[in-house]
């Protein structure tokens, strides 16, 4: 067995955290083993341990403080103060960590390493506003449990909603070939949301993502953070049995860093709210029939019922 690592004993008084420098490419493809060399040990394993489970999901170091980005999914075992979280170092150093703030509305989440070593490797954030669909991705994470596990991709997509159950205890999917409502035939339905349910205009990856690349990073060809792989579509209706087929979902690393600044702030998330619940709708513009948003009810005393 691992020993906790305390202050003293952590790391030499010496040594110094790092910040993850961007990697260039020489060639036309991106030098993924460099990349996942820069970045590896920037990514964590995450245990959390309740009364009724043990679960396993990944994140990434923040800042040199020891703050690790993860999924809100990977951590709600432990909100009632009775679970225990460890963080595994990619060089296999395990440390108590402690939440430091959550947001079920993003699925994301601010632990904080106890007597953090001094010698972090920190990830550098990129931006998700210039992405483009056929881009090459790095997801990296511990999936069914295999740390610091490196799988390549795409993106396949942009601006994807996906609607994700946030309650482990809850099944994610109402149909397995369709978990996000998202085929032709469902789109007249309306889909009922629970409140342990969250949508986000996800990138969608073809990168193997499997459960436990949850709260884990999504990298562009320069080794800098572009998104938080949340969830993935699975033709099982069991998450003991999913698996990837393809279609991953990453939360976009603008609204990622939004949502952490403020965490670590104060614990909390402000969010606006349009104050309407819309279905798929079908209208014409210049002539032609096109697909969007149809405002099916409006809130009272929301904001759009105000406007």
């Amino acid at each position: 067995s691992t020993a906790v690592p305390s202050a003293s004993s952590s790391t030499s008084s010496s040594a110094k955290s790092t910040t993850v420098t961007p990697v260039t490419s020489t060639g036309d493809s991106p030098d993924w083993k460099a990349v996942a060399k820069a970045v590896s040990p920037a990514v964590v394993t995450i245990t959390v341990t309740s009364s009724s489970s043990s679960d396993v999901g990944s994140g990434v170091v923040y800042n040199s403080s020891g703050d690790i980005v993860t999924n809100y999914h990977v951590i709600s075992s432990a909100l009632d103060g009775q679970g225990k979280i460890s963080v595994t170092l990619a060089d296999g150093r395990i440390y108590e960590a402690e939440i430091i703030g959550h947001d079920q509305t993003t699925d994301l989440a601010v632990i904080r390493l106890k007597n953090a070593p001094s010698d972090l490797t920190v990830a550098t954030f990129g931006s998700s506003s210039d992405l483009a669909v056929g881009q090459e991705v790095m997801a990296i994470g511990a999936p069914l449990g295999l740390s610091n596990t490196v799988t390549t991709g795409i993106i396949s997509a942009l601006n994807r909603p996906v609607e994700v159950s946030t309650d482990e205890s809850q099944s994610q999917q109402t149909d397995p070939n369709d978990p996000f409502g998202q085929l032709p035939q469902l789109q007249n339905q309306q889909q009922t949301s629970t409140s342990a349910s969250v949508i986000t205009n996800a990138i969608q990856v073809d990168a193997s993502i499997n459960p436990g690349n949850s709260g884990g990073p999504l990298f562009d060809s320069t080794g800098k953070v572009i998104g938080i792989n949340s969830s993935i579509a699975s033709n099982s209706s069991s998450s003991d049995t999913a698996g990837s087929i393809g279609l991953g979902f990453a939360i976009p690393v603008d609204l990622v860093t939004s949502v952490v600044d403020q965490l670590i702030a104060s614990g909390t998330v402000d969010h606006g709210v349009l104050g309407v619940s819309v279905t798929t709708g079908e209208g014409t513009v210049d002539g032609s029939s096109v697909a969007g948003a149809e405002v099916a009810e409006v809130t009272n005393g929301g904001g759009a019922d105000a406007a």
